[in-house]
């Protein structure tokens, strides 16, 4: 699948974005989308469509901690599912714009 993407790996155009890219934007991370990971895509998706922003990490951890509870709504948690930077990581594979913060 041959994707437009900037030079860090983000979409160029949102409207691109749908399962299958979200697959690919995955695995050229090297990650393999679970159920546990769909879920936090989603979040950011529905976060996304309400404020036009990408949430920042400290607003990523708020947010899964809001709608899927502490195990999951914390840094460690999303570290395993998005090593690195979860935040600017899931965005990526989200379709969305790289969060503000993010380097």
């Amino acid at each position: 699948m041959e994707l437009n993407l900037d030079r860090e790996g983000f979409l160029r155009e949102l409207n691109d974005w749908n399962n299958d890219v979200a697959i690919t934007l995955a695995s050229n991370e090297g990650i393999a989308l679970s159920d546990d990971h769909w879920e936090i895509i989603n979040l950011v998706r529905n976060y996304y469509d309400q404020y036009q922003i990408s949430p920042v990490t400290r607003v990523l951890v708020k947010l899964v901690r809001e709608q899927s509870g502490e195990a999951k709504g914390n840094s460690i948690h999303l570290m395993q599912l998005f090593s690195g930077k979860p935040a600017k990581l899931v965005s990526k594979i989200a379709g969305l714009p790289k969060p503000l913060n993010c380097d």
